[in-house]
């Protein structure tokens, strides 16, 4: 589904560019909003580790310095949940967002709890800001800590409601988010999930979609030189 590019200043592309981290789990949201949209795009790789978010190239791309930056032509779309919101209006193809005003702001609560409450205070700059303050071996409990408060909350809201996806039975904005989280977040964080029997029967089948699966982290081109 995605085309690799090796770098920031890569030779002509398709109309879809996204600038991504194959560990971000905000990248990893978008890619799977792509996929299943079954949208084809070219992966434009920056390197968290190696500070290439701070280049000139990047900046000008995004003068918050984060991944993911999706280019659309002349649109230039930053932050996960405007490109997700970007993405559902521009091509309504598999949509991800209910008719139903009621499902439709569920699935808006449960994208803000993970985009707003869970995986900023567990990102990169974040823990390096922890490390630098209080120490490294303050990093991993900081992140549990927020993690499992926003997974308590998750499960109290999607456990009478969920049908096989997290807001009914096909894969919706809800589940893009949960995903990452779930899957990459939990198991980097060593979230004890039998506490959380909802996300974890969800954490399987997500396991079992091809959208979900080829946007992990793994599965990315940039997690080879890793």
């Amino acid at each position: 589904m995605a085309n690799d590019s090796k770098n920031l200043n890569g030779a002509e592309s398709p109309k879809l560019q996204l600038y991504s981290y194959w560990r971000s789990s905000s990248s990893q949201r978008v890619r799977i909003i792509l996929n299943l949209k079954g949208l084809e795009y070219e992966s434009k790789p920056v390197n968290l580790l190696k500070n290439e978010q701070f280049s000139p190239e990047f900046v000008k791309l995004n003068p918050l310095k984060f991944v993911p930056v999706l280019v659309d032509g002349d649109a230039l779309i930053t932050d996960s949940f405007a490109i997700s919101l970007y993405l559902e209006e521009k091509y309504p193809e598999h949509p991800l967002l209910p008719k139903d005003l009621k499902n439709k702001a569920l699935n808006f609560q449960v994208a803000s709890i993970v985009g707003s409450s869970i995986q900023p205070l567990q990102n990169l700059a974040v823990l390096n800001y922890i490390e630098e303050r209080f120490g490294s071996n303050e990093k991993f409990p900081w992140a549990q800590y927020h993690i499992i408060n926003g997974f308590e909350a998750l499960e109290i809201l999607l456990k009478d409601v969920a049908g096989k996806y997290a807001t009914g039975d096909e894969p919706q904005l809800a589940d893009t988010f949960l995903a990452p989280q779930i899957i990459a977040g939990a198991s980097r964080f060593e979230i004890d999930m039998s506490r959380f029997p909802t996300l974890s029967r969800l954490h399987k089948v997500y396991d079992e979609h091809p959208a979900f699966r080829s946007a992990l982290p793994a599965n990315q081109p940039d997690a080879l030189s890793h």
